[in-house]
């Protein structure tokens, strides 16, 4: 034991010893001073700290790591640590751990992980090529056992493991995997749902037709060849590849440090583009991308947008956005479904199906009824069943959303140039590839030029005998040996050995008439090939022909059209974009129900109507609010307390016309006692424009709408609001516009919105209406020059008044009376701005709604009592008021409704809660 201890010294010491020698003293004591002065500082931290006194990590890294030292393996130590005979060679661990990790990371990059930019294959792909086609399973051949070629493989060329090999071998027969298979498998190697191949054993493969392509020439010595792993062997050290294959068959692969991933191509447009830039090698990339558009996978999908396809061509990175292709059919039923018929590349399709499942059963996708799986022999399709009101454009924008039905495709153009990885722009791949085959074409035509002019001389010496065949026959028969025979040809017609050798082994049946002629004509051939041949070396412009010629050949017989659509619009798609755009009626009821349909459900009516159901409403709650919005626009829902929340029109539940609605706390986070007071619809939000605020105790502020362009879950503070104090109204204002507010004791102040400035959105605002202790502010709109102010009482009794009745009046006023109100009237219930043009929706607590055009509604004086705009039920009051739309076109008077007017009456009497209508209170189709 003390020996080995002893030893283990020794070696030790004789490690310092050589470090001492490859890296001197001086150096080395200058480094201990310093990383001791280190040690010390940092022992003791009040000591003061000196320059220098301080070694960062990555000084300490570089104190590791030596440029200099002589060999990463030091010096031979015998006898250390084990006795005589045991030899340890010493190592310097920065050292060895740098060039051990850089001869790791050169050899997975080179001979593992990166195609060639040549023929587009990594050498495990290549070497199952070749090793196929040595052993003759090629497809005029039957198929033969994987497992035989993944044998020959691994034991000649490629010695890693089987599983390897195999599964590069099932992902080359995959058709779901490469643009264009180059293997041809038998039995089963896997599924685009993720299920892997059967074993080796039971499946059988040979190359595919389009393989050979790749193959072709391969003995005409147009590539270089290099040992195997033993030097038993040699293999090509690239295949002819007669197709721009890594382009149309693209690769994946990560080595170290660095990741290829590019993308696949059709064949037809890879090789236009090949034979433009044959013709023209200073084209654009633009001009290339007319005749290579984009890529084109083998599941093929929807790209989405050019950018990314453009980014990748001209410099070698862009990131594409792959989505399924869908449908949508509608059913007799009504309902609709979503029939995905591709999805986008390298999605494993059975964990897409669990991915749908997932969501459907954790209610983030609720408008799914059902999902089947629709794969057949003829398809994939998975058939997704939507309920009875789901939008199939919003839904599949949920699943682009949530699922891998739309995917990220990075494409990284690095592939290896000369054994060295470059990111490539597509010119530059497709100029590497032109370049390897016009060394291919020299390459074999060099070859093709001496085996005719090997021929041609040995036909040229037969030639020669035929015409002295008396005189050749004589000098054989009288030669005692075939080299006496062979010397005296040579020297008596001027003939090489190979000419000699050749009418040596000459059969009589060759001395024909028949068979010199045959003679002749060959050699006649040979010499107009070898003049071929000789322009074909001499002249690069006809190379590039002989590769356009062989180029459309392989195009004719292999190629097939597009799979994959490529959209002019890579942006996401927007669900507004998706939905119609009409307006909608959007109500909300006191006990917090809100719904949206078209405004087309409610009828037009005259002055005095009845109306007609609009909402079947709970005991005791009645529609507070009632607004008409486009589909397209953003909902700012304003609460009594003085909070702001953001939706789109579309994202509020679409219900029928007699259904309560949704709770609208599912749909914002209102707290306990808060309730909706205003709402407004807008596209956008400029910062010339302003909302103008109005509580019920008559305060009012003004602040820029760009400062809402904001979402937030739980809401954004709007108003501040004294104790007691709520936000019933919010309108949008310009520079100059008049607002008028008018109180349940029936006055009306109007006044100019210059009197209120600008504030922020956390601010209380100021006094705008001056109310007694016992009334409210009912409302405040924009008067606009030309519109009038639209009054309606409790009862149902209004009336309209010209805006430019009321007076201007600083803020802060009681204002001026604008009805007389009565008893039997009842209280100031709601107004509204109108105009002559426009038609009102008029809806009570008991969901009774009335839709009437303004024109009917009698214009009248300022104090005065109005007259009958909508018959009110006991118990029954007008709740809300709302502008619906331009007045329509009515029927003329005396013309009798149609077929589908009539049936219309008849649909329009059954929803009507009374059944009593006259036809000319139908609105026209």
């Amino acid at each position: 034991m003390a020996d080995n201890n002893d030893s283990f010294d020794e070696f030790l010491n004789r490690a310092e010893e050589d470090f001492d020698a490859a890296n001197g003293g001086g150096e080395e004591d200058d480094l201990e001073g310093a990383l001791a002065d280190a040690e010390d500082a940092e022992a003791d931290d009040d000591a003061p700290r000196g320059p220098g006194s301080v070694i960062s990590d990555e000084m300490r890294a570089k104190a590791l790591i030596k440029d200099d030292l002589p060999s990463a393996h030091g010096e031979i130590v015998e006898g250390a640590n084990g006795g005589n005979g045991t030899i340890v060679r010493t190592a310097y661990l920065g050292k060895e751990m740098q060039t051990s990790f850089l001869e790791y990371s050169m050899s997975v990059i080179v001979a593992r992980a990166l195609p060639d930019v040549r023929d587009g294959l990594k050498p495990v792909h290549r070497r199952i090529l070749y090793a196929m086609n040595e052993s003759g399973y090629t497809p005029s051949r039957p198929h033969m056992k994987s497992a035989r070629t993944v044998g020959d493989v691994i034991g000649k060329y490629h010695p890693h493991g089987d599983s390897a090999v195999y599964d590069t071998m099932v992902r080359l027969a995959q058709p779901f995997s490469m643009r264009v298979p180059l293997i041809d498998g038998h039995g089963n190697f896997g599924s685009i749902d993720g299920d892997g191949a059967a074993a080796m054993r039971y499946t059988e493969a040979r190359l595919d037709k389009a393989a050979m392509e790749l193959l072709s020439d391969l003995d005409k010595e147009t590539v270089d060849f290099q040992p195997n792993y033993d030097e038993s062997l040699e293999e090509p050290v690239v295949l002819p590849a007669r197709f721009p294959n890594l382009l149309v068959n693209g690769s994946q692969g990560i080595a170290v440090g660095m990741a290829t991933n590019i993308p696949p191509h059709n064949l037809r447009e890879t090789i236009d583009a090949t034979c433009l830039m044959l013709d023209n090698p200073d084209v654009t990339t633009e001009e290339l991308m007319k005749a290579l558009p984009g890529p084109d996978f083998p599941t093929g999908g929807i790209i989405m947008g050019k950018k990314g396809i453009i980014d990748a061509y001209e410099t070698g990175r862009g990131s594409l956005t792959v989505r399924a292709r869908c449908e949508v059919e509608e059913k007799k039923n009504g309902r609709s479904s979503i029939i995905v018929k591709e999805i986008p590349y390298m999605v494993n399709r059975q964990r897409l199906l669990e991915k749908l499942g997932e969501l459907v059963r954790d209610k983030k996708l609720p408008e799914i009824s059902n999902i089947h799986d629709g794969a057949d022999r003829h398809g994939i399709d998975i058939i997704i069943d939507l309920k009875q009101n789901a939008i199939p454009q919003v839904v599949l924008n949920k699943l682009y959303k949530h699922t891998q039905l739309q995917v990220g495709f990075g494409a990284i153009m690095l592939s290896l140039v000369d054994g060295v990885p470059r990111v490539l722009s597509l010119k530059e791949m497709l100029h590497y590839y032109i370049a390897h085959q016009e060394d291919v074409i020299v390459r074999r035509t060099r070859y093709e030029l001496a085996k005719a002019e090997e021929r041609a001389h040995i036909l040229e010496g037969l030639v020669v005998a035929l015409d002295n065949i008396d005189e050749v026959i004589t000098i054989i028969r009288s030669s005692q040996t075939d080299a006496e025979a062979a010397s005296r040809l040579t020297e008596r017609f001027g003939l090489s050995k190979k000419q000699t050798d050749a009418i040596l082994e000459m059969k009589l049946r060759r001395l024909t008439g028949l068979e010199r002629g045959k003679i002749e004509d060959e050699l006649a051939a040979l010499r107009e090939k070898i003049d071929y041949y000789k322009r074909v070396l001499g002249d690069m412009t006809l190379v590039r022909e002989i590769i356009k010629d062989e180029l459309q050949e392989i195009k004719k017989k292999f190629g097939t059209p597009r799979k994959t659509l490529l959209s002019a619009d890579a942006k996401d798609i927007d669900v507004e974009d998706l939905i119609a755009d009409e307006n909608m009626v959007v109500t909300v009821t006191k006990a917090g129900y809100v719904k949206r349909l078209p405004v087309a459900t409610y009828r037009q009516q005259k002055r005095g109507g009845k109306g007609m159901q609009g909402v079947n409403l709970k005991d005791n709650d009645y529609v507070e609010h009632l607004f008409v919005a486009s589909t397209h626009a953003y909902m700012l829902f304003f609460s009594t307390a003085g909070k702001v929340y953001r939706l789109k029109v579309y994202e509020l539940p679409e219900a029928s016309r007699h259904a309560r609605g949704t709770a609208i706390v599912n749909l914002l986070p209102l707290a306990k006692g808060e309730t909706i007071s205003a709402v407004i619809a807008t596209k956008d939000f400029p910062a010339d424009e302003f909302l103008m605020f109005a509580t019920s105790h008559g305060m009012v502020k003004k602040t820029s709408m760009e400062l809402y362009d904001r979402t937030r879950r739980d809401g954004l503070i709007a108003i501040n609001l004294k104790d007691n104090d709520e936000l019933i109204s919010v309108k949008r204002v310009a520079p100059g516009e008049k607002v008028i507010m008018v109180s349940s004791a029936g006055k009306a102040i109007k006044w100019d919105e210059g009197e209120v400035r600008g504030m922020g959105r956390d601010t209380m605002g100021v006094r705008g209406m001056n109310v007694p202790p016992i009334a409210r502010v009912l409302g405040m709109e924009i008067a606009k020059p030309g519109t009038e102010l639209f009054v309606i009482t409790e009862k149902g009794f209004g009336k309209r008044t010209p805006v430019s009745d009321y007076p201007d009046h600083h803020r802060g006023g009681q204002g001026v009376f604008t009805i007389t109100m009565t008893e039997k009237k009842g209280l100031l219930a709601a107004m509204k701005i109108v105009a002559p043009d426009e038609e009102i929706m008029i809806m009570s607590e008991e969901g009774v709604v009335v839709r009437t055009p303004v024109s009917g509604i009698s214009e009248l004086g300022r104090s005065t009592q109005g007259v009958c705009v909508m018959k009110v039920g006991d118990g029954d009051r007008v709740t809300a008021v709302a502008i619906s739309s331009r007045a329509k076109k009515k029927r003329p008077a005396g013309e009798k409704p149609g077929a589908e007017d009539e049936s219309q009456i008849d649909l329009l009497e059954e929803e009507s809660e009374e059944g009593d209508l006259a036809e000319n209170e139908i609105d026209e189709a």
